[in-house]
């Protein structure tokens, strides 16, 4: 009685043999399967250009953050044009305002309010979402 060895395939596995590298093609950064230059996604996994792309379009977190220490502006830089103007010349001027009243009130203490408000506002833009339009015009989905 012989046994006969079974002679299997894995389909799933990387090839052994090395591929030829050129300049046009890149590894998918998932799969590693080798893709052009150029390619939006990848024909094995569920790799896509946009999955991996950088934030270099977006706008700072932490630069809106920083411009914030002028009420408004951050908002701006982060395309929310309208909120920061209101911030900037509506809102602001009120919450000093009311700071004063405060202060006079309270000995200066009631210039801690600002402190406050300024905290708020940072955090506010630092949490909302980029209207930063991209840098290319989306063409919708291609079928």
């Amino acid at each position: 009685m012989t046994l006969s060895l079974l002679n299997v395939e894995y389909t799933d596995a990387p090839s052994t043999q090395p591929h030829p590298v050129s300049t046009d093609m890149m590894p998918c950064p998932y799969c590693g399967t080798l893709l052009p230059k150029d390619a939006e996604r990848c024909t094995r996994c569920d790799w896509t250009r946009r999955a991996t792309e950088t934030a270099e379009p977006r706008a700072s977190d932490a630069m809106a953050v920083l411009l914030s220490v002028v009420p408004g502006l951050g908002h701006i830089y982060k395309g929310h044009k309208v909120v920061g103007a209101l911030l900037l010349f509506l809102v602001t001027p009120i919450a000093f305002a009311f700071a004063l009243l405060a202060a006079f009130a309270s000995a200066g203490f009631g210039l801690g309010i600002l402190v406050f408000y300024w905290l708020g506002i940072m955090i506010h833009v630092w949490g909302i979402e980029d209207r930063v339009p991209p840098a290319s015009v989306d063409q919708g989905e291609q079928y």
